[in-house]
């Protein structure tokens, strides 16, 4: 439903709720995008949350344009692309580098790139001398490290997709190659950039909850989320790519730390991948979701289902026409999209729970989990005198002494040039600082410094040697 229709039905509950005497300021409605704490003051039908922060245009405040290289067109390379076609005057695509001829040519057109700055492998750029500002990383998770470490040997800046890199010494690796030749490289930590994130970490370091004591911070990665990225598809071997607490949670774990804002001592991690293996697999299940399995109908992770019926993560298949299912059809009958979630090489955990310990005493709880109608995280932060509740588009802030409840909420799409930005308005944040970093030379334009986003990716890698060795780990 519209958020007119929501507050006109709320209006009608309140009423309900009250001839038959139920408290409707205790009543949730946790997982709708759109739901408005019930302590909101209303004019109208307009309503005006009790907690503002100010939101920073998209623009970036710049003298000069800077130009950049998009190596990976993929999903996350074109999202940051988009960045210099909505804002011309701040980022211009000067060269594109993708071993797919189809994203390679998508990219040089929408941003007018040169037929001699279009390039398929990524070593093919830097056999060229530097031709731009900076370049955009976005490739597969192994190959992030290699192309890092030679641009900013030659002097490019760099804005680099999470995880950084597959193990620990190459992240350390990279820092120590920015500081060797001074560039910036922006680790893609985007929800840092995100207004509800930024809201949120201000209200806790404002004090109006006291001292902070802990976190639970939880993200449900959505059931077909899990299937399509970590069970069939590119994420799904940890070996290849990088293990799940990075490859998906890393951004997590940078925001505890960012939350927390001191050094995290020791963690402790559990998880196992229970559901999607071979014993777990319906009695005549086929390899293939297209094979004429018999459960096809009532399986939640069909591949028919989720990528024909209702058109899902169709981005991967690089179609020229997202509504034409006997494509669709194709393309699952043919790749490794189609396979049975039961009969794939996976062997990434499908639920993942940690526990942190930070200095002071703070401590954290993050769990990741597949089973979930949703995605989007949930956040719980309990502070001395007061509690933070958010559902990663709205959060209340409850005062113990008063009773009192705050609320803050800014619908991304009421955000003039947010309403397109993925990740809450994220991504574009992002490029707007890496911009603003570049243009000036100055890093601590940045949210997330180099050093920091490292510090949380070993944080990551300290996890699941946790997990594996069901030890609790120290860090630093």
């Amino acid at each position: 439903m519209n958020r007119k229709e929501f507050l006109k039905r709320l209006g009608m509950l309140t009423v309900g709720a009250s001839l038959i005497g139920v408290d409707v300021n205790a009543m949730t409605t946790e997982g709708s995008a759109e739901a408005v704490a019930p302590t909101a003051k209303k004019d109208g039908n307009k309503t005006h949350p009790d907690l503002d922060y100010p939101v920073r245009p998209l623009k970036a405040t710049t003298e000069r344009v800077v130009t950049a290289i998009i190596i990976g067109a993929g999903s996350r390379g074109t999202t940051y692309g988009k960045y210099a076609t909505q804002f011309p005057d701040a980022m211009n695509i000067v060269g594109v580098a993708d071993i797919d001829n189809f994203r390679k040519k998508r990219t040089a057109k929408a941003h007018n790139i040169p037929k001699e700055n279009c390039f398929s492998d990524w070593s093919e750029v830097f056999a060229r001398e530097k031709f731009a500002d900076a370049v955009i990383i976005a490739t597969p998770d192994n190959l992030h490290f290699e192309p890092c470490m030679k641009a900013l040997s030659m002097g490019y800046d760099v804005l680099l997709e999470k995880p950084a890199a597959q193990t620990e010494k190459e992240c350390k690796a990279i820092l120590a190659q920015a500081k060797k030749y001074n560039r910036i490289v922006a680790i893609c930590h985007v929800l840092r950039y995100a207004p509800y994130f930024i809201a949120m970490r201000e209200t806790i370091h404002s004090g109006i909850i006291g001292d902070l004591v802990s976190i639970q911070h939880m993200e449900p990665i959505q059931y077909a989320h899990m299937a399509h990225s970590y069970v069939r598809g590119k994420w799904r071997d940890s070996k290849q790519t990088t293990p799940i607490i990075l490859a998906k949670s890393c951004h997590d774990l940078d925001i505890i730390r960012w939350m927390v804002d001191k050094p995290c001592l020791q963690i402790s991690a559990e998880g196992t991948l229970m559901h999607f293996r071979p014993e777990n697999a319906p009695e005549g299940a086929p390899a293939r979701c297209t094979d004429g399995c018999p459960h096809e109908a009532t399986c939640p992770y069909s591949a028919i289902d989720i990528y024909v019926r209702r058109k899902r993560h169709l981005g991967v298949f690089d179609l020229p026409d997202r509504k034409d299912e006997n494509a669709i059809m194709e393309k699952i009958k043919t790749t490794m999209f189609g396979r049975c979630v039961y009969k794939c090489d996976n062997d990434q955990p499908d639920h993942y729970v940690t526990t942190m310990l930070f200095e002071g005493g703070v401590t954290a709880s993050f769990t990741m989990d597949a089973f979930t109608p949703w995605g989007g995280r949930r956040t719980r932060v309990m502070g001395t005198k007061g509690y933070i509740e958010g559902d990663g588009t709205k959060f209340t802030v409850y005062d113990f002494r008063t009773n009192n409840k705050r609320l803050w909420y800014k619908s991304v799409k009421e955000m003039a040039d947010y309403k397109h930005a993925g990740h809450g308005g994220g991504d574009h944040a992002l490029a707007r600082d890496f911009v603003e970093a570049v243009a000036a030379q100055d890093p601590t334009k940045l949210s997330s410094t180099i050093d920091a986003s490292i510090e949380s990716h070993i944080i990551g890698f300290k996890a699941e040697k946790s997990r594996k060795s069901l030890k609790k780990v120290k860090i630093g």
